[in-house]
């Protein structure tokens, strides 16, 4: 028999190593199962797969926002827009959809064709001026790179960033598996600092000071610190001090920062902990940061937007080296460009309808309840987890997420490594095989050894929220009683 050139032993050992548990083996049985629903209905003690394992809002019937789907339609379809058609389109469309979708045609000609690689100039014009508008300090549209996504943006930078395998990238514990997942595709060295649950996942310098300590004397070199804020999958939000404190080890310390701040507006307690961008702090700190390397990520997946699937975000620049953007435009190039309809996507996430518009009244309608229906399936759901035996959970700050930590029964930890599996592994499948809910366990998060988490997004519609809670205290009780 001949052997076959691609093998697991002949490909590239990086990507081996690489582990996704938002999509890993549990989401995979997701699949299965929902294939069996399909072909044997009636053949599970459930009639649906609820995906909770990972930040998919529309997935779980969140709507679109009208605007932003009309502008795309019309962008897509743009016969709609002559003049032969203008009498029925009108009746169908706002008027300022219509002129936004005019005003992008002409800066992309059409949507199937490729646009600049670094983003279409007219978008990243937008991005800026959203930018100067939420922290009040100027912003270049040639510092804004338009991506697939948050998520191939910092890729790249994680690329740029990790030359040999001893560069090393500070990233919180527990973490969203992105982070840990590129390192290692790219071989580079985790340097972990841990976030405290008895603090609402709060983080402290002293923390991150010892880590850096203990990488350097391991000869690690330490180039960057991450920090997701608000956090995933902790649902914390950082205030201004704790913020001013990061920038400051970080300038001390000589590390880039990285801010993932694709939650900025998922935000909960919004007079206690508002989002400020790590971009205001930097630049409010005066003249000694002026040459303080940052890079900021956004997206179009998650906030009240929820348009994951168009694949739309970005990344801002504030003090790289020029010759080191122009090496991250290469490498864009080599794609050629992001999706134009998700680069358009964050046009209309960053410029959206203003006071006076025909279509704000319904936009401030449809993003007002999408968020406070969030708000109370956050508090919904960490009240329903907080009264199940050996479950405590922290309230959701931000994000979509909420991190419960399991105290499980000897006996359940002993059957767990039998089978070769974590504690909350076996606790998650047997969640999924028994229920229909798909969460992830906290140990494809990374977490303090001997603690036990899953994290689960509120994303189930509202309506359906007292069953799922329901639901999932059924099976805990269940299997505490197993393992007892």
């Amino acid at each position: 028999m001949t052997t076959k050139v691609l093998r697991l032993d002949s490909i590239s050992a990086d990507i081996v190593k690489v582990e996704y548990a938002v999509r890993g083996e549990i989401a995979i049985r997701a699949e299965e199962l929902r294939k069996q629903l399909s072909t044997q209905p009636g053949s599970l003690p459930f009639k649906q797969i609820t995906n909770c394992n990972i930040g998919n809002p529309q997935q779980l019937a969140q709507r679109p926002i009208t605007f932003f789907r009309q502008v795309a339609s019309l962008v897509d379809y743009p016969d709609l827009l002559l003049e032969k058609n203008l009498s029925l389109t009108k009746q169908l469309f706002a008027s300022d959809a219509v002129d936004r979708a005019r005003t992008y045609l002409a800066a992309v000609g059409s949507t199937g064709a490729y646009s600049h690689s670094q983003g279409i100039p007219a978008v990243r014009k937008e991005v800026a001026a959203f930018i100067e508008a939420r922290d009040g300090f100027p912003a270049d549209p040639e510092n804004i790179f338009l991506t697939a996504g948050a998520s191939p943006a910092v890729q790249l930078v994680l690329n740029a960033l990790i030359s040999h395998s001893k560069v090393g990238i500070m990233i919180p514990i527990p973490q969203y598996p992105l982070y840990t997942a590129s390192i290692a595709l790219f071989n580079g060295t985790v340097v972990p600092y841990y976030l405290d649950e008895s603090k609402s996942w709060g983080l402290s310098t002293k923390e991150l000071g010892l880590s850096l300590e203990k990488a350097r004397k391991s000869g690690v070199e330490v180039r960057a610190l991450c920090i997701i804020n608000p956090g995933n999958p902790t649902g914390q939000c950082l205030s201004w001090e704790n913020m001013k404190e990061i920038v400051a080890f970080c300038k001390k310390e000589r590390l880039v920062l990285l801010a993932d701040e694709v939650y900025q507006t998922n935000i909960y307690k919004p007079e206690e902990l508002p989002f400020h961008s790590f971009k205001k702090v930097v630049k409010s700190m005066g003249a000694e940061y002026n040459d303080f390397e940052l890079v900021s990520f956004h997206s179009v997946s998650k906030g009240m937007v929820g348009e994951c699937g168009r694949r739309g975000g970005y990344f801002e620049c504030t003090n790289i080296d020029p010759k080191v953007m122009e090496q991250f435009y290469k490498i864009c190039s080599i794609s050629l460009c992001p999706p134009v309809q998700g680069q358009l996507m964050v046009g209309l996430m960053t410029n959206p309808p203003k006071e006076g518009d025909e279509s704000y009244p319904t936009y401030k309608k449809e993003v007002n309840g999408i968020y406070l229906s969030l708000k109370r399936r956050a508090e919904a759901l960490a009240k329903a987890l907080n009264k199940l035996e050996g479950v405590s959970c922290n309230a959701a700050e931000g994000a979509m997420y909420l991190f419960p930590t399991i105290t499980l029964p000897p006996a359940a930890v002993a059957a767990a490594k039998k089978l070769g599996k974590q504690p909350d592994e076996m606790y998650c499948l047997e969640l999924l095989n028994e229920t229909g809910v798909c969460v992830v366990p906290g140990s494809g998060f990374l977490q303090k050894e001997g603690t036990w988490h899953f994290r689960s997004t509120f994303l189930a519609p509202e309506a359906q929220m007292g069953e799922f809670a329901e639901s999932l205290g059924r099976f805990h009780a269940k299997f505490m009683d197993k393992y007892r």
